[in-house]
Formats: C-alpha cells, sequence, structure tokens
C-alpha cells in the first residue's frame, strides 16, 4: 500500500512520474535502434553507452519513486538528515545531501 505524498512532494512525484515514462520511452527507442543502428548514426558502441546510460536513469527514478511510496524520500541515505527541498527539486531522484555526495565523490 502506498503512503499518500505531501503537499510540498506531490509536485516532485509528478516530476518524478514523467521522468520515468521519458526515460522508459528512451530506453525503448535505444533498444529498437539496435536493431539497425546505421539509422541513428550512433556506432554499436555509443548505443550501448547511451542505454547503460538511460537504463541508469530510469533506476534511479524508480529508486526515487519507491522510497517516495515508502516515506524515505527526501533523507540523505548517508547521513539521515533532511535533503532541502531546493535540492530535490534541482536532482528529484538523489538520494544524498550536499556535503555526503561530496563524500561519495571521493
Amino acid at each position: 500500500m502506498t503512503r499518500s505524498i505531501p503537499g510540498r512532494l506531490h509536485g516532485l512525484h509528478l516530476v518524478l512520474q514523467e521522468l520515468f515514462e521519458q526515460q522508459t520511452d528512451e530506453l525503448v527507442k535505444l533498444d529498437s535502434y539496435r536493431i539497425d543502428p546505421s539509422l541513428t548514426g550512433h556506432t554499436p558502441r555509443a548505443l550501448d553507452e547511451l542505454t547503460t546510460t538511460a537504463r541508469r536513469a530510469l533506476a534511479e527514478t524508480a529508486e526515487a519513486l519507491q522510497r517516495m511510496n515508502e516515506g524515505t524520500y527526501g533523507i540523505c541515505q548517508h547521513c539521515g538528515q533532511h535533503i532541502p527541498l531546493e535540492r530535490l527539486e534541482i536532482l528529484p531522484s538523489t538520494r544524498y545531501c550536499v556535503p555526503c555526495q561530496r563524500l561519495q565523490r571521493t
């Protein structure tokens, strides 16, 4: 059972749902290009890289929607603090606050 989404997060939920649909469409399109890569002008290797990136983005969006349904969306997965709404508006699928994101890169 999914939880009710609080007011300010409702807009982000809609953004995530739209991103999920767009990313799914993009992945389907990329997969169809494998039949005839020459139609896109991309090499098979470039198509592989684009597909990998699209799958990763789709997975991150799906995970963000799952966290939203579980009630853990907007909580940093490293330190447990709330991620500022402004950051979520810029990167709706983010899992980390800015300080913890910096730690992930090092």
